[in-house]
């Protein structure tokens, strides 16, 4: 007998597992909130014996140091990793036995190209490959890229991923689970995944990884690398050198002064209600990253590192999933936080502030103003797909210090869905600018009468930044 559970943290796009048998178990990449991984090695009823990582990771801060510590677990860490902390080295070829009971091991593969020490872990029944745990080598439908390390390294790396998934399917029983832990959000993927559950016959009938030769795989993962968060510079040293424990204890709290000192200041003031909350009242000078959606990702990689933080929620449980999900990329301590509505945090004799939303059909009413900017916050890869004609062209994650290049007038900010928008909305505005959130799908464009022209990449461009 044996199980394996999925640890989803989807604000991230990534997933840890715990794998056991009657008795003991082993946790794949844990995230750093180890809490609900021991919730759920106490629902099966299963010590916690063993904590493995696949590689040091660039996409978010790790619980494996403290879970091991909590647990009294033997921490296995890449033999090849560079860290600051005791672990168990691991090497190509070892077996652990997880749950000698049950007759479950796992066996490590070596698989270079995410990361030059990325490993992957065969679990094993009786002898029988039933899963692999691929971190970011194979993932569903793609694989890690390899050019979060070092540049020159890349096209190294991207040939050595591309033996590595080989290695995997020809070594493996088609029937075998994969089971990644990248790749369902996260943009340590190299492409877009499709699904949520694979095998390796299935990814060997089609990922180009395994469809394609080296050259062409190589070149086509290459050319279609998209931007790297900002923040994945501080992940990898900070999981490198050990996390401190993760303290989710609540945040002081901020009053109508409190929040106006802390913006005269220059701190940021973050306001997780949703976008339409946000637009139709706010607190001057405050920004809108919604708490659904990949809140994470997204101020972490607008936000200038140590710069202070102070929260505003709707609730208490709103505001404590946020601080959850910040800690996740080492955004580990709001300076304050306040709960409630924009009314209870302006002071007295103030109002809160507001901006417009509309759809792209309304913006084809309005192009005839020549008044009218019509700005674009996605990346470069998506902007390629289509983009409206005449519009300018400035990444989100570009979009602070370069707001002094967007023309004089009204501007109507869009992105694919409307989250960036509303964020690239709210630093407009807290920056002084008229501005309108298109609420809408970049879909609708096209159909509400706009031109969307292809190809090239208009007005505006920020050509092939990297983010880094």
């Amino acid at each position: 007998m044996y199980f394996v559970d999925t640890i989803e943290t989807a604000g991230i796009g990534n997933r840890g597992y715990l794998a056991g048998g009657e008795r003991t178990a082993v946790v794949v990449d844990p995230p750093r909130d180890i809490d609900r991984v021991i919730a759920a090695a106490a629902r099966r009823g299963v010590r916690i014996a063993h904590v493995v990582e696949t590689h040091i990771h660039n996409d978010y801060v790790t619980g494996g140091p403290e879970l091991a510590r909590v647990t009294g677990a033997a921490y296995l860490v890449p033999a090849g990793a560079r860290v600051s902390f005791e672990r168990v080295p691991v090497r190509d070829g070892d077996t652990t036995a997880v749950d000698p009971g049950s007759g479950l091991n796992l066996r490590a593969m070596a698989t270079p190209g995410h990361t030059p020490h990325h490993t992957a872990y065969v679990l094993e029944h009786d002898g029988t490959a039933v899963a692999v745990f691929t971190g970011g080598s194979l993932l569903i439908g793609a694989v890690g890229r390899p050019d979060l390390v070092e540049p020159r390294l890349t096209e190294r790396l991207a040939r050595a991923q591309h033996a590595s998934v080989h290695q995997l399917a020809a070594e493996l029983p088609d029937d075998t689970e994969v089971l990644p832990t990248h790749g369902f959000g996260s943009f340590c993927a190299s492409g877009p995944v499709a699904g949520s559950a694979t095998t390796v016959g299935k990814e060997k009938a089609g990922n180009d990884a395994l469809t394609q030769d080296v050259d062409a795989f190589v070149a086509a993962l290459l050319a279609g690398l998209d931007d790297i968060p900002a923040y994945y510079a501080h992940m990898n040293p900070a999981n490198a050198a050990g996390p401190a424990p993760l303290d989710l204890t609540p945040p002081a709290v901020a009053d109508a002064d409190d929040i106006a000192t802390r913006l005269a200041a220059g701190e940021w003031v973050v306001d997780l209600r949703s976008r339409a909350a946000f637009a139709q009242g706010h607190v001057a000078g405050s920004f809108n990253f919604a708490a659904e959606g990949q809140l994470a990702t997204h101020l972490a990689w607008l936000i200038p590192p140590g710069k202070p933080v102070t929260l505003l929620a709707e609730s208490a449980g709103q505001l404590a999933a946020a601080q959850r999900e910040l800690a996740r990329v080492g955004i580990d301590r709001p300076a304050a936080a306040a709960t409630g509505a924009p009314s209870d945090w302006v002071r007295e004799g103030e109002r809160p502030s507001s901006f417009p939303r509309a759809t792209f059909a309304d913006l084809a009413g309005r192009r005839t103003d020549h008044g009218t900017v019509v700005l674009d916050v996605r990346r470069d890869s998506e902007r390629a797909g289509g983009f409206i004609a005449g519009s300018v062209h400035i990444p989100l994650h570009h979009l602070r210090p370069r707001l002094r290049e967007i023309p004089d007038a009204e501007v109507w900010v869009h992105c694919a869905g409307g989250t960036r928008a509303a964020i690239a909305a709210s630093l407009l505005d807290a920056a002084g600018r008229a501005v309108i959130a298109v609420d809408d799908s970049f879909d609708a464009a096209e159909r509400a009468g706009l031109v969307v022209r292809e190809g090239a990449t208009g007005p505006g461009c920020a050509g092939s930044e990297t983010g880094r």
